[in-house]
Formats: structure tokens, sequence, C-alpha cells
């Protein structure tokens, strides 16, 4: 990272600025050079400090990039660190970014889709949010009004990437501010020239002489990760000043993140899992972030499906939703570094409070406390709640993870260790839930290409937990306790439904495919002989609804069934008269 430097604004900004933006439109006119943009980033945004009118969006890259006006206020204080007054030099976060309901939509590509339809679900792109990566810069400036220069990039994206944008945030910002914004056209038209985001392989992505390597992974995120260093990529390479591997695109490192409330990583698991209200209070955007993100992480590979914000101001647009005086706060962890909070959100549940440079040699201190009648504001670092967990603590990893800190085992090794604790805990949980739900499918035998796709049977709560004693999570792991009770709970929260909807629409479309490929091998010549011509149009039409419906809906169909289903269209228009072929045949 750069050294904090205070450039002064120059009178030929302005000028530089609209020649970025006329070299950036000129780019664009070539529209796979724009989606391939477009496949990584939504846009850049320089914010800035305005006297008379606080926090703007000083340019946004490219310029053609719409944003409602509740967007763009939610970025511009978002951008800024909400007490900015400790934050001198470099900071860097990132944020979730609420699309608004009258914003304009964002390119949603082609590769994008097929992203998210080869991806985990918990790293799939949310059609609702954005997430920014942010690098603010505040350093005295006595030539400014008001001492101060203060600016920031934010990488806004519609891709979970949390730990990628980052190192491109720390090498795009510090180079703006060295050399302006002039740099920006460079980095539009090589972000432009990168290969789509493909899950299950590893990508080179060269920036500002940089080459970035790294891995996003596929469905199977749990085979063998490829050796990102050893993938072939000379050509890259040989342009390249230096290498940056990261090992992972999404994940920080959650040993880190979690260290000084280590001795509660299976309280919090619950927590997390169920949903349930959390904030994190901490002084810096950084570390309140990261822990967020590590919170939300901690489930995978189930997908964390209520709000979080890994920062949040009090300035955003959701300020009061979620900061109502209620017994019942939402379900959502929000990151906040405002004292104004410790007061606001007195009345939440589950409070982390974490003092920076918090670790587990602190453990004395960041023992679980009553968090009834807190005054947070004056408390001291730990995790505040009432809670009482379901399951007992797996004390065999806790003295693990203890015993690396006293013998200095590497970080990475400490997240290795946790990552695969919770990774296996969660499985061991979701296992009889995916078990279970796979036997909702209906007899392969009872589907009949002539009649209507039958639905999977519903989820019934009493027959899922009556297969517990036999198929339940402690054939998978040693960890004891109440797990009955874990599961009705988990039932009510939004992790649940999210889960369960999507594996819904999941059996449902594979019901669809199965019936379709039916119909593509069966002999409608036959079936048409004893029908009258308005049932062989409604089957024309019907399995014409059904193809196009199959490409909007993600029915797995091949294209093999895809062509088969328009031979069998075209065999029995056949056997109907000129001009209701003709008819057809235009409408197709």
């Amino acid at each position: 990272m750069s050294k904090p430097s205070s450039s002064k604004e120059q009178p030929e900004e302005k000028q530089d600025a609209a020649l970025v933006a006329a070299k950036s439109n000129s780019l664009f006119r070539n529209a796979q050079l724009r989606e391939a943009f477009d496949n990584w980033l939504h846009c850049i945004c320089i914010v800035t400090f305005d006297l008379e009118l606080g926090q703007v969006i000083e340019a946004i890259h490219p310029n053609d990039v719409e944003f409602s006006e509740q967007e763009r206020s939610n970025i511009c204080y978002l951008a800024f660190p909400d007490s900015n007054s400790g934050c001198m030099g470099d900071t860097q976060y990132h944020v979730r970014i609420r699309k608004s309901v009258n914003g304009k939509s964002s390119r949603e590509t082609q590769a994008l889709r097929d992203y998210d339809r080869k991806s985990p679900m918990f790293l799939q792109t949310d059609k609702d949010y954005y997430w920014g990566s942010v690098y603010f810069r505040q350093v005295k400036d006595k030539n400014l009004p008001r001492g101060y220069f203060q600016k920031s990039i934010v990488l806004v994206t519609r891709l979970p990437f949390v730990n990628l944008f980052s190192e491109l945030c720390a090498l795009i910002a510090p180079e703006f501010f060295d050399s302006g914004v002039m740099c920006m056209e460079k980095v539009i038209k090589e972000i432009s020239k990168w290969p789509a985001p493909i899950p299950g392989q590893v990508l080179h992505l060269p920036l500002l002489g940089v080459l970035f390597q790294t891995y996003i992974p596929n469905h199977a995120f749990k085979t063998a990760v490829p050796n990102v260093a050893a993938t072939d990529c000379a050509p890259a390479k040989a342009a390249a000043a230096r290498s940056l591997i990261l090992a992972s695109a999404y994940d920080g490192d959650m040993f880190k993140s979690l260290s000084s409330v280590v001795s509660h990583i299976h309280l919090l698991w619950e927590l997390v899992l169920l949903s349930e209200p959390i904030v994190v209070m901490t002084s810096s955007p950084t570390t309140c972030s990261e822990i967020v993100h590590t919170l939300t992480a901690m489930i995978a590979p189930l997908k964390y499906c209520a709000d979080h914000r890994p920062y949040f101001t009090i300035h955003d647009s959701e300020f009061k939703e979620y900061t109502m005086d209620s017994q019942s706060p939402p379900a959502v962890i929000l990151g906040v570094t405002n004292p104004f909070f410790a007061k606001t959100l007195r009345h939440w549940p589950h409070i982390v409070r974490v003092a920076e440079n918090g670790s587990v040699g602190d453990s004395p201190k960041y023992k679980s406390k009553r968090s009834e009648g807190l005054k947070v504001l004056d408390s001291k670092p730990g995790l505040y709640t009432q809670y009482k967990p379901f399951l007992q603590k797996d004390k065999a990893i806790l003295k693990k993870l203890l015993r690396g800190v006293q013998t200095k085992r590497p970080g990475e090794a400490q997240t290795a260790l946790l990552k695969r604790h919770l990774t296996e805990l969660t499985e061991s949980f979701m296992i009889p839930l995916e078990r279970y739900i796979a036997s909702l499918m209906p007899l392969q035998k009872t589907i009949s290409p002539f009649k209507a796709t039958p639905i999977p049977q519903l989820f019934n709560p009493d027959d899922f937990l009556a297969t517990l004693n036999s198929s339940g999570p402690q054939l998978t792991t040693g960890i004891k306790g109440d797990w009955v009770g874990l599961y009705r709970r988990f039932f009510r929260s939004p992790n649940f439904s999210g889960w369960f909807q999507t594996r819904y629409t999941e059996l449902i479309n594979k019901l669809q495919a199965i019936q379709l490929e039916a119909l593509s091998q069966a002999d409608l010549t036959a079936w048409v002989r004893d029908k009258q011509e308005v049932e062989v149009v409604d089957m024309i039409l019907r399995i014409r609804q059904k193809l196009e419906k199959s490409n909007l809906d993600d029915v797995p169909l091949g294209y093999s069934v895809q062509e088969m289903l328009r031979e069998r269209i075209n065999e029995i228009t056949q056997t109907l008269p000129d001009d209701l072929r003709t008819i057809l045949n235009k409408e197709s």
C-alpha cells in the first residue's frame, strides 16, 4: 500500500475526467468489451467531501452508469468511515449496498447468469444488493479549506469476492491518488479484457502490472482446489511486473476475525444458522466488515439468507428500519463503529464488542455475558447474549486452536482448522435435510409425457424429525445436544426458507426436465390419431411454452432433448391442415 499523499485538485482534472469518459465511451462501443467489464464490475465511484454538500460522488467510471438518489446517498455515506476522526491515512473495508426499488437495474450478463448456475449457493449474486470495496484516504493538507484531504474509491460489483476486490482496490486507489483520473482509463481497458468469472477454474487477471491469480469454486466446492500458483499463464506472467496469488477470491482470515471470541464459535455458529439479530461493535470499519463477513461464512456451504451489512452508518436509508426500539429486531447482522449505536441498539439480543488487536490470549475478558440492561458503550469487549445454545461445545477443536496460538501456528493453518470444523458441523446439520428433501420427489414411473407435470411432496417437519433417530447428525459428528430443538428453531429462520425455496425449485425443474425428456421420446404421431385439431394445436403450443420456460427457469435440459422436442413439434404439425400449419409457423 502506498504512502498517503494529499493530491491537490488540479485545474486540468475536469478536462482529464472528460477525456477518460470519452475514451471509455469509445471503448464500450464494442459490446463484447462492455459485457466483459460488466462481468466483473458495475462501476468505480470516486467520492469526495464538499464543504457545502458533505460527501458527494465526484465521478463514476464508466460515466453512463446511473444510480437512484437513494443509492447515490448510501454509496456516499458508506464511502467514508462513520466517525472518521481516528481514520488517518488509508482505510480499507467492504460494504453491501441495497438496490433501490426505483433504481435502474444493473446489466445482468450471460456470463453472470452462467456463473450463478454453476457456483455454490453462498457465492451467487444477489439481485437486491451490490458489493462495494472501499479505499478511504484522509491526510492533513493545510492548502485545503478544512485542512484535510478526504476521498474514497469504491469498486461496485455484483460478485461477493470480498478478498479479490479488496486487493484490486488496494492496487487501483493509490495509483489513482498518485497519478490522477487518467489511470481509470487503463483500469477499465484492462478489466474489459478479463475472462468471464467461471466457477471451477483458476483465473488470471492482469491489472496495472500485477497478475492476480485466484480460484472460484463450483458446486463441488469441497473437491481439491488446484494449485493456483502452478497453473500455466506464461503470456500473462511475462507482461506483469509481479504476481499476487489469492487461494480464495471470497474468504478472509477467519481465525484472525474470530480470535477474540473463539471460545464462543459454537454459540456464534448457532446464532448465525438461526438468522438471529447480531450487532458487531468496534472502532474500525476494517475490523467490523471483516468480522461480519466471517460470521456469515461460518455456516458455509449453507447460504446466509438474512440481511447483513458489513458496515452500517447512521445515514443509511435503512437506519430507522433497523434501529426501531422493538423487542423483535430484524434478522440482520450489522457492523458499526459509531458510538451512537451503543445506545440505539442496546436492546439487541446479541452484541459482539471487539477491541482493536483483540486475541485469544485476552480470553478472560471475552466471556459470554448477559445483555439485559447492558451499558454497551461503557462495557468491556466480549459477546453479550442471553442465548442458551442447543449444542455442546466441541472442546477438542478449541484446545487445538488454543494450542496453535501457544505454539505460534501460522494463521493460515489456524483458519484451515477452524473452517474445516465449521464446514463439517454445517454439513452434519444439513445432510439429513438434503436426504429428506430428495425423498419428496415423485417416483419416475408416475411421470407421463401426456399429463401435467407432478409436483414434489410438501415438506413436513414432523416427518423429517422422525428420521433423525436413524439418520441424524449423530452419524457424522460427535457433538451432542438438542438437535431436534435446533432444527425446530431453524425451520422458522430465513436461512431455512432460502435453502428450502432453492431446493424445492430445483426439484420442480428436475421434474420438468424428466417429463420433457419423456415427451421428446414419445410417439406423438400415434398420439394424434384420435385427437381433435384443437388438442393437437394445444399440444404444440404447450411444448413450445415449456421449451421457452425451460430456458428462463434454468430447467436442466440438454441440447439434444431440445432438438428432439422440436422434431416432435414438426412431426405433429405435419398432421394439421395447411392453413393451421401456416399460422403456427408464423407464430414460431
